[in-house]
């Protein structure tokens, strides 16, 4: 069997750029290890961009149906972090299991033509020049390109020789979806007090998320997580354990902080977990991994189409490590605040954080960080969204798969690599907006002729006309 692009793995990660793909007409087959999907799942918030990500694919209301919203994050006692004010149509981290999430990815996915394989184990591969060779337990199978989404354990990342340096930040958490009697009264209620912490969300359906650690209960991930465990820390934490009635999941696990030297060898690419992974706080896991497929997808549909501008796909890694790195930092930073033993030190957390977030410029640069929204390129700023003359927005444009021009001017060209809108807003320049939702280029109107083929190559020669 060949393939233009294999895809390992098939969570969110995988699920988007598999979809990307065959949206563009590109052959892709996705091989995951289970044979069955799940509704069991560690992620449960989306944030603001990658909302911006799904409405771009048309996703986002569908997401949205059934999701909690929260409008303001109460980290610790007096902290505070309010949502509100970014500048998006989706100022909230929404509250909605991974499974809903990956079940949309997959429809839309399959709608494309992408073919999803279940039950397929990689075991090894190896690549030259021109193609990979991908070893399963009972075939072997060659692809054009590889794109890793394989999780923390990445068969394909080992294949590839590729070290995953970095340390276990927490061992023995604990994730539980429980029932309620008495609800807390903040949607996202989280708290730390030194040598445990818990924090209790909403699903929207009934079911809420507890995912919580206790220093003075150190044990192996093996170990199961009873019921009685699950009320006696979040007691601990908030004083009540909101009478925990029943589960339908429990899990322990232990996080690490690493992130692979490369995201790309050759022909092979990294995405998602196989790339990096970091603590829990902040619900930046999932996101980011969307983040690093919606960034490839177009870069290497474009090579494989063969328009691609020299260097676009190597910016891939050039662009997301720098943000796998930053996500390390932030949630890094987050956790280390939660596990502060010292009283004093809690205190002075509490005092100091709540002293910045009363800042605009802090509050700006930490919920950019945190929802996303503030994460750009060098070079490439996001792209808000506009509405457009005749109605419509830029991210419903998006849903093309192409870039897009704004221009108050009409533009003709570079047929379907390209999409011209005119903003709704009197302006004097165009500005070129990426696949990804970030800017390409801005400048004058009478400069776009001349600026395109740096981001789009050549235009292509016309058709001959029929007859």
């Amino acid at each position: 069997m060949h393939t233009t692009v294999a895809i390992i793995g098939a969570g969110p990660t995988g699920l988007l750029l598999a979809g990307d793909l065959a949206r563009a007409g590109i052959p892709v087959t996705l091989f995951e290890r289970r044979s069955e999907t799940s509704n069991l799942t560690r992620a449960f918030g989306v944030h603001a961009r990658t909302l911006e990500m799904l409405d771009a694919r048309g996703l986002a209301d569908e997401i949205l149906t059934g999701g909690a919203r929260v409008e303001r994050l109460r980290l610790f006692d007096r902290i505070r972090l309010d949502l509100t004010g970014l500048p998006t149509r989706y100022p909230f981290l929404l509250i909605t299991p991974q499974y809903r999430v990956e079940a949309a990815l997959e429809q839309r996915a399959l709608a494309a033509g992408a073919r999803i394989e279940r039950g397929a184990s990689l075991g090894s591969l190896r690549q030259d020049g021109e193609r990979v060779t991908l070893e399963f337990d009972d075939r072997t199978v060659t692809a054009d390109w590889v794109v890793g989404t394989d999780g923390a354990h990445s068969t394909v990342r080992r294949s590839l020789g590729l070290p995953f340096p970095g340390q276990a930040v927490l061992t023995s958490i604990m994730l539980a979806d429980v029932r309620l009697a008495t609800p807390p009264g903040d949607t996202l209620a989280v708290n730390a007090v030194g040598d445990a912490f818990a924090m209790v969300a909403p699903f929207g359906d009934g079911w809420y998320r507890i995912f919580a650690w206790d220093r003075r209960h150190q044990v192996t991930d093996d170990v199961p997580v009873t019921l009685d465990e699950m009320r006696e820390v979040t007691r601990h934490v908030h004083g009540t354990d909101f009478g925990i009635t029943e589960a339908r999941w429990l899990s322990r696990f232990h996080s690490d902080e690493r992130q692979a030297p490369h995201y790309r060898v050759g022909r092979v690419f990294l995405a998602g977990d196989a790339a990096h992974v970091h603590s829990p706080a902040g619900g930046q896991g999932m996101n980011t991994g969307l983040q690093d497929a919606a960034n490839l997808s177009w870069k290497l549909a474009a090579t494989i189409r063969g328009w691609a501008p020299a260097g676009l796909l190597d910016s891939y890694e050039g662009e997301r490590h720098p943000v796998g790195k930053l996500v390390l930092r932030s949630s890094g930073a987050l956790i280390r605040m939660a596990m502060m033993r010292s009283v004093v030190a809690r205190r002075l957390r509490n005092a100091l954080g709540a002293a910045l977030l009363a800042l605009p410029p802090v509050v700006r640069r930490a919920t950019g960080v945190v929802s996303g929204i503030g994460i750009g390129y060098p070079g490439a700023p996001r792209a808000g969204d506009v509405t457009l003359r005749g109605g419509g927005r830029l991210y419903e444009a998006l849903r093309s798969g192409r870039h897009v021009l704004l221009t108050p001017k009409p533009f003709s060209g570079y047929g379907e690599r390209l999409v011209v809108a005119a903003p709704e807003a009197d302006s004097t320049e165009a500005v070129l907006v990426r696949p990804d939702g970030y800017v390409a280029w801005r400048g004058p109107v009478t400069g776009v002729a001349a600026a395109l083929p740096a981001f789009l190559g050549p235009e292509p020669a016309a058709r001959p006309a029929r007859g």
